[in-house]
């Protein structure tokens, strides 16, 4: 809310300003201002709008629309005290003014790190609040959703037949609106997620990020979701791995979180990922290398205790070998380089390959 002086009048008046998402904008509109006129929005102004903001949107720019609406004096005096809260000012028949489109191109390094995750067997879901046109075409632009891979709405402009006659199965992928996600039951989330490769969730709230981390987590799968904001909280608690914007996000969100990325970058989170699996081989390796070199070590000690039979290894023999020939080895072992193939296998299971194992 901001007061001006009205150059026809010295009378001072507010001028409430609004800006959001587009399509929410023009449902509170029932003017346009064109060429210095307000006018009625009608059908023809609505299908330029859309053809607009859908334009604007596939070329992967984020969109914002925005309104205003000049208040009565008479009704808003000058010590008004406008609540947020209780929305005491009007949020109908505003007067559209237009779109701004912005550009926020993904870092450079995302898309090779969202190619590494699924060589690594691991599922990236895009969750945000953009429109669904914008969402799909940064998808599309990171790999999240692959340039072979078709929606339900893919297929129906391509074989030129409705949305109902599609069969969902045949669309790898998958972009499902905010508004649809609300309505959804728990087993109608979960088709979704089982049967979908590539999905992307559009126009979501933060709210609504917890209620595709649960759905995740039926699956069975480990979730790590990122969040910078304090809405984000109880996603970032409830997921496996909370992961919070060391630079972008708010105290709250930070201390909710598992991780902080200091540079803001999902790719670090794939280095993350991929150090985890490393130190993890070797310390399977460290592990094997100790059981093998203290298990000759300990047996002759057993045999002793049990039959009386002379000790074969004395204790400083003992502590000559692990002095002397076992400690450089394992040490080593746990500085060993990566296997080629450590981020092309797939998720273990942490239930049963664990760091010591019947194997």
């Amino acid at each position: 809310m901001r007061s001006r002086n009205d150059p026809n009048n010295i009378r001072l008046y507010y001028l409430l300003v609004m800006k959001g998402a587009p399509e929410t904008i023009l449902e509170k509109c029932s003017t346009i201002f064109i060429d210095g006129k307000d006018i009625k929005i009608n059908d023809f102004w609505k299908n330029q709008f859309q053809r607009a903001n859908l334009e604007l949107g596939s070329l992967g720019e984020r969109v914002l629309g925005f309104c205003d609406l000049r208040l009565p004096t008479n009704k808003y005096p000058k010590d008004y005290q406008f609540d947020p809260e209780k929305m005491n000012f009007p949020l109908e028949n505003l007067r559209f003014l237009g779109l701004m489109s912005m550009i926020d191109p993904p870092r450079a390094a995302v898309p090779e790190a969202v190619a590494k995750c699924r060589s690594a067997g691991i599922k990236v879901i895009m969750i945000t609040g953009d429109h669904p046109i914008t969402a799909k075409a940064i998808a599309r632009a990171v790999g999240i959703i692959s340039e072979e891979s078709e929606t339900i709405e893919d297929i129906s402009q391509r074989l030129n037949i409705l949305i109902e006659n599609v069969n969902p199965l045949d669309a790898k992928a998958c972009v499902v609106h905010g508004n649809n996600l609300k309505d959804m039951t728990s087993s109608q989330l979960d088709y979704i997620l089982n049967n979908h490769k590539e999905i992307v969730f559009a126009r979501t709230s933060p709210q609504q990020k917890l209620i595709i981390v649960e759905g995740c987590q039926r699956q069975g799968a480990i979730v790590a979701v990122t969040g910078d904001g304090v809405n984000d909280s109880p996603a970032l608690k409830k997921a496996d791995i909370g992961v919070a914007m060391g630079i972008a996000g708010s105290d709250v969100s930070k201390q909710a979180a598992d991780m902080i990325l200091l540079d803001d970058n999902f790719a670090s989170i794939v280095t993350g990922v991929e150090e985890g699996r490393l130190i993890f081989d070797n310390l399977k390796k460290s592990i094997a290398y100790t059981l093998t070199s203290n298990i000759p070590e300990i047996t002759p000690f057993l045999i002793y205790l049990t039959t009386d039979t002379p000790l074969a290894l004395g204790t400083i023999t003992i502590l000559c070998i692990d002095l002397g020939t076992d400690m450089i080895p394992a040490i080593s072992l746990a500085y060993e380089k990566g296997e080629n193939d450590i981020m092309k296998r797939r998720p273990r299971d942490p239930k049963h390959d664990r760091l010591v194992n019947q194997r």
